[in-house]
């Protein structure tokens, strides 16, 4: 189980990289526009806001991908917290997308999913 919840960790950790790019490179690009469903003009007035917030992304990526190393290296502990450090947020931050816009329903899915799944897998897992 812990494998596995190490997979979904990764997964979550990969796609959270991948919004840090949309966000802070390619804000203002038509294909990241069209993903989040912005004019260019709201786009460029929320140019900064976005670059910000897709670093909060990849740091959440970055301690999820040092607790997964802690991990493998056996420090089960250390490991397991950088790891709930990581994909606990991106998790609860889902929660609050959904509850704050119902219409983003889709994107917190995606958001939240894997690590949702990892949590879960690494509480049964690291509990066996």
């Amino acid at each position: 189980m812990i494998t596995a919840g190490l997979v979904f960790a990764a997964l979550a950790a990969l796609l959270h990289v991948y919004i840090f790019t949309m966000e802070s490179l390619t804000w203002t690009s038509d294909r990241t526009r069209a993903t989040f469903g912005t004019t260019a003009e709201e786009a460029e007035t929320t140019r900064l806001l976005a670059f910000n917030q897709g670093f909060y992304n990849l740091f959440l990526a970055i301690v999820t991908g040092v607790g997964i190393a802690a991990l493998a290296l056996g420090h089960r502990g250390a490991g397991a917290a950088l790891v709930f450090a990581g994909v606990g947020p991106m998790a609860a931050a889902a929660l609050v997308l959904v509850a704050s816009a119902r219409d983003k329903a889709r994107a917190a899915v995606t958001q939240g999913l894997f690590p949702a799944i990892a949590i879960v897998l690494l509480i049964v897992g690291l509990d066996a």
